[in-house]
């Protein structure tokens, strides 16, 4: 039986949560180079850097969710959900690349060779401005996040979330903020205590910061790439159903496979009663696929085949 036609990997509030992103680093990163070239200072220039490339990884995020949402093709009969995963881990290799390569290199050039900062009220107003505007986007991606996952520590619902257009933007949002800090320090010392090596420092130290996140980004996105199962209380719940059906003598096994961050392939093999007849079987696969689907609408291919004990032939039941 065919589930009806849907696009489970549309998400309007992380859509919200990219344009907001997207809207105010692109303000961010203008504000940011505006003060470099009145001050010269790299840590706001690697901050500039840094948000000019958030704005192009918010465009990529918004990319991987309309590719994903296409339906179903001859070429791609599960969907398109793993292209949002493919064009996370292009995001990650951004931030690696273009956000914490070049701040560090930036950063060690001024460290090597340092100058005077020049206005440096220009910094503090931008980094402040910079500030409000970076919480509010925070604010909103982890708003959505916690609906979301409402329990848990943040950093173990990211690690369960299968949205990367979503921790993406939260991640991003927190190295963001924390970078702005590393800034704000640098230019403190460089032109309070007089240490004009410290924004240098401040450089390397949000280059270090990118660095970690896009590592961490990649991993997940990785993982999901190379084929994650849902999540146990997914599996375990879809294995509740089947066992506590009276024509189920055993499940023997339930692979499960991520095709989007909202929909979830699931091959179960069952060993049922060996007295049931060949239309009673049939009308078992039916009545089970209908309950795991209720349960579960994440799971939007169920693959029910009778294991070896059974003396029918292999079914398949898309849902």
């Amino acid at each position: 039986m065919e589930a009806p036609a849907q696009s489970p990997n549309r998400s309007p509030d992380s859509k919200f949560a990219i344009y907001a992103a997207a809207v105010g680093n692109l303000a961010i990163a203008a504000s940011k180079f505006v003060a470099f070239f009145f001050t010269g200072s790299t840590a706001l220039l690697t901050e500039g850097i840094h948000s000019l490339v958030d704005t192009g990884n918010q465009g990529l995020l918004m990319l991987g969710l309309t590719r994903a949402a296409k339906p179903p093709d001859p070429g791609h009969p599960f969907g398109h959900g793993m292209e949002l995963y493919f064009w996370s881990f292009v995001v990650a290799l951004m931030i690696f690349a273009l956000g914490g390569a070049f701040s560090i290199y930036e950063g060690l050039q001024k460290a090597m060779h340092p100058e005077p900062m020049s206005r440096p009220w220009i910094n503090f107003l931008v980094l402040g401005v910079a500030i409000l505007f970076e919480g509010a986007s925070f604010a909103i991606a982890m708003r959505e996040h916690r609906r979301r996952n409402p329990t848990g520590r943040l950093l173990a619902t990211v690690r369960r979330s299968k949205d990367p257009s979503l921790f993406a933007v939260l991640l991003e949002d927190a190295a963001a903020l924390m970078g702005l800090l590393f800034a704000l320090a640098g230019v403190t010392a460089a032109s309070v205590l007089h240490v004009p090596q410290a924004d240098g420092l401040a450089s390397i130290a949000i280059g270090l910061l990118l660095m970690a996140v896009a590592a961490f980004m990649a991993n997940e996105t990785r993982s999901l790439l190379t084929g994650e199962a849902a999540a146990a209380e997914v599996v375990a719940d879809v294995r509740h159903i089947l066992e506590r059906d009276d024509r189920v003598k055993k499940v023997i096994e339930v692979l499960s496979l991520h095709l989007g961050p909202r929909e979830i392939l699931v091959g179960v093999t069952i060993d049922f009663r060996d007295d049931l007849p060949g239309g009673a079987l049939e009308n078992a696969a039916d009545e089970l696929s209908d309950r795991i689907q209720q349960a579960q609408p994440c799971i939007t291919r169920l693959f029910l085949r009778p294991g070896a004990q059974a003396s029918v032939k292999t079914a398949h039941v898309p849902i």
